[in-house]
């Protein structure tokens, strides 16, 4: 499903927290990795323009052989990386990359060079979540550690959540769970949250009011009971260890997040858009949830179509490198 997978490289050891990801995703999916480092174009003043170029070639330079170092990283048999270096908008060139060469998945550090903030994701990242209509898989720099970084094939998904609202646009993740369930040896948490119904707001509460709660819930619960059922005992997912939630909750983020929390969870999967999801927004309220608070590893499937225009990819570059 993802045999094209873009990972886009700052320089810094906290965007280098995704390589472990890229070996958990890549070597399942027999995936080509592309490792692009986008080098940010300073506004110069026309006297400048021959430091500019100088100041290019050094840059470039520098950036190429920071990238060959971690494409031998990457040298396992069933693993082919091709490595890019580009000039330009950081985000902008990353999207427009993605866009226009039918990448699958982009593997995206949380932060990078500007190190670590209060917020769940940086700027940078954030404009390329946006703007990017590309399955995502987020990891959250928080989590690196120099030993992680070492032993790089030894990042296993043992558990792998995955929220199904009883839709089929949720269910679109199901076929990227196969391969990585099947080579890591995964246990697979399917979770549905039966959600608590909001009733009129009356002071005191009406006892008809809670019977008619108490058998709304009842009721979907057994339709959720039967749904969770029906998806474990798919033939697709014959073979693979899988167990079944059912949560009721008045919020079914916050209980979502105390499940992962309690089931210790390494990879959460969403689809961008559930039944709910409207198509206008990249990502549905329940996935940017996650993107903003999430604590693990996140993998977004996307289910927008791609972008109808396309840009070369060189009009943005002065030069690439590949191997």
């Amino acid at each position: 499903m993802f045999d094209a997978i873009l990972v886009p490289l700052d320089g810094s050891q906290l965007a280098e927290c995704v390589i472990p990801h890229v070996f958990a995703v890549a070597l399942p999916n027999k995936a080509e990795i592309t490792l692009l480092r986008i080098l940010e174009k300073k506004q110069e003043e026309t006297t400048a323009q021959l430091f500019d170029l100088l100041n290019w070639q050094i840059n470039k330079k520098k950036a190429g052989l920071y990238l060959e170092k971690t494409r031998t990283r990457l040298h396992v048999p069933g693993i082919h990386t091709q490595t890019i270096v580009k000039e330009g908008l950081e985000a902008e060139g990353i999207i427009d990359f993605a866009q226009n060469t039918a990448i699958k998945l982009i593997i995206l550090s949380s932060h990078g060079r500007n190190g670590l903030t209060q917020w769940g994701i940086s700027n940078v990242a954030q404009k390329i979540i946006m703007g990017s209509k590309t399955s995502l898989l987020i990891v959250r720099a928080h989590q690196f550690s120099e030993n992680s970084s070492k032993d790089i094939e030894k990042q296993l998904y043992k558990r792998i959540m995955v929220p199904l609202d009883g839709s089929q646009r949720a269910e679109n993740v199901l076929p990227a769970i196969i391969p990585l369930a099947n080579f890591h040896k995964s246990q697979i948490h399917l979770v549905h949250v039966v959600q608590t119904p909001e009733m009129a707001r009356q002071m005191p509460t009406q006892r008809s009011d809670i019977d008619l709660s108490k058998k709304i819930i009842a009721s979907n619960r057994d339709a959720a009971e039967h749904y969770l059922n029906q998806v474990q005992s798919r033939s697709y997912l014959q073979g693979i260890e899988v167990q079944t939630h059912l949560i009721t909750s008045n919020n079914a983020a916050v209980s979502l997040h105390d499940l992962g929390d309690q089931l210790n969870i390494d990879l959460l999967l969403l689809g961008a858009h559930g039944y709910s999801g409207n198509l206008q927004w990249p990502y549905g309220s329940m996935v940017n949830n996650f993107i903003m608070y999430g604590k693990v590893p996140l993998l977004i499937v996307q289910d927008l179509p791609a972008r109808k225009e396309t840009i070369p990819v060189d009009m943005s570059s002065r030069e690439k490198i590949e191997h």
